[in-house]
């Protein structure tokens, strides 16, 4: 089940504000958590006990690992319960690629082959596995003190806005909202304003352009002119950013309207004048935990300067594989990597040079190039789209793209970088975190509810469209 379907909008999501809100407060993180479980069992039925499985071994682990006494006992219960949430990522995310590797090397050397059952992807699973992740280790460095109900922590685990697709939550930030919550109306109401815009990015900008971008990327990349292979890629480059942005939007609007206050995601990322900035910008939860559970771990920057190019780069290697089990992920990761180190190295004071909007034009290039590793999954067809790119050949194909296309790109590409205006930054800021007096809170909640109708007439007219992030 997606936000973005009528399943959800018109049947789940009503009945699911119905009973929870008649409950009584106690009984609220029960009713959350039963619909949770139906909202993930209802796409993925066959791993719902696995999860369920591996929450109430997490649980109890990190139990024993707080009661002990003993630091060696206290880390291997802590390494056991890391172990079983990184072992099911590893087995269900990457048994397939491993194998299919280890035969391309054994037929190489003229060797049998493995034969190996294809493993199916559970959906979510690099996020419930992150999180859980960090509520292990932060109870370990004594962050927070470990659940005392088991449903509780599966709550925390599965809660349904943020179980597939982010943003990742650690338990400390969230700790007292679990326990107890205080419920506001009108915050309540400003989370149904959040979530309608996540679904409009989503639906009316989102979905509109990826149609165009899978259409050009299912033909003949060879023949692109450097035109088309421009557009389709920061075509691309909308479409993702509007599909994770809008999925964050609404998660943190469903969270606001239960009483939750979920992190933010993302912080306009294309007005970001370095890759630096821009990776403080975009999937910011995801960059939190690598900075905090790996970055730092290996040092971080309090080691010689070698060294921390060395741990930039492999935290962003393996940031790329998290995305996904394919080389040009590996690749995506890397080249990140290499451009972070080169501003560590004296590109930043390029950039300084250069003055803001350069540098926010280089780094949109820069970003854009790297989208092309993460879309396109096979490294020869990735080549060749960027040396279409930069073929210098812009005889752009006819009747390639529609007018609703090119029409919903300039408004993503306006919205997107609009903040770099004093005005738009005014706009975006009254938009996303202004506590509305009563007569705003009208004028919005009608602005609202036509955008929701208008949704859902899209919605209908389209069909289903997932979000890209599930995937990971």
């Amino acid at each position: 089940m997606v936000f973005s379907s009528n399943i959800f909008l018109i049947y789940f999501l009503p009945v699911f504000l119905m009973f929870y809100f008649i409950s009584p407060k106690k009984w609220r993180n029960v009713v959350l958590l039963l619909f949770s479980l139906v909202f993930y069992a209802y796409g993925a039925p066959d791993f719902i006990l696995l999860l369920v499985g591996s929450c109430v071994a997490n649980f109890y682990l990190v139990k024993l690992m707080h009661k002990s006494e003993n630091k060696l006992t206290k880390k291997l219960y802590c390494a056991a319960a890391i172990i079983i949430s990184l072992g099911l990522l590893i087995y269900y995310k990457y048994a397939n690629f491993f194998v299919e590797n280890i035969n391309y090397l054994l037929e190489a050397f003229g060797s049998h082959t493995i034969t190996f059952a294809k493993v199916l992807l559970p959906i979510g699973i690099s996020f419930f596995t992150f999180q859980s992740i960090t509520y292990v280790i932060d109870t370990y460095r004594g962050n927070n003190q470990p659940m005392e109900r088991l449903h509780d922590y599966v709550l925390y685990i599965m809660m349904f806005p943020q179980l597939i697709a982010g943003p990742i939550v650690r338990y400390c930030d969230i700790e007292q909202e679990i326990r107890h919550r205080n419920y506001d109306w009108n915050e309540a109401l400003q989370g149904f304003y959040r979530f309608i815009i996540g679904l409009s990015k989503k639906i009316l900008i989102s979905d509109v352009i990826g149609i165009q971008v899978d259409k050009m990327l299912a033909g003949d990349i060879a023949m692109m002119d450097s035109a088309t292979a421009w557009i389709t890629i920061i075509g691309y480059t909308m479409q993702l950013y509007f599909d994770f942005s809008g999925y964050s939007d609404m998660a943190i609007g469903l969270g606001k309207m239960m009483g939750f206050h979920f992190p933010e995601n993302f912080d306009n990322p294309y007005n970001s004048s370095s890759i630096t900035e821009f990776w403080r910008r975009w999937h910011i939860t995801l960059g939190a935990f690598m900075r905090n559970y790996l970055y730092i771990p290996l040092g971080g920057n309090r080691c010689s300067k070698s060294r921390m190019y060395f741990n930039l780069w492999i935290v962003f290697l393996l940031s790329g594989f998290w995305h996904g089990a394919n080389w040009n992920f590996l690749i995506w990761g890397a080249y990140h990597g290499i451009w972070l180190v080169f501003e560590r190295m004296g590109l930043k004071k390029f950039y300084e040079k250069i003055g803001k909007i350069p540098s926010v034009i280089l780094t949109f290039v820069i970003v854009v190039v790297g989208w092309v590793f993460f879309r396109i999954e096979n490294f020869h067809d990735a080549t060749t789209f960027i040396s279409r790119m930069f073929a210098f050949d812009f005889n752009m194909m006819e009747n390639v793209y529609d007018k609703q296309f090119f029409f919903t790109l300039i408004i993503a590409i306006i919205l997107s970088f609009i903040c770099l205006l004093p005005f738009g930054k005014k706009i975006h800021d009254f938009v996303f975190y202004t506590n509305y007096n009563k007569t705003q809170n009208i004028i919005v909640w009608i602005l609202a509810v036509l955008m929701l109708l208008f949704c859902l007439g899209a919605l209908n007219t389209a069909g289903f469209s997932p979000f890209i992030y599930f995937r990971f």
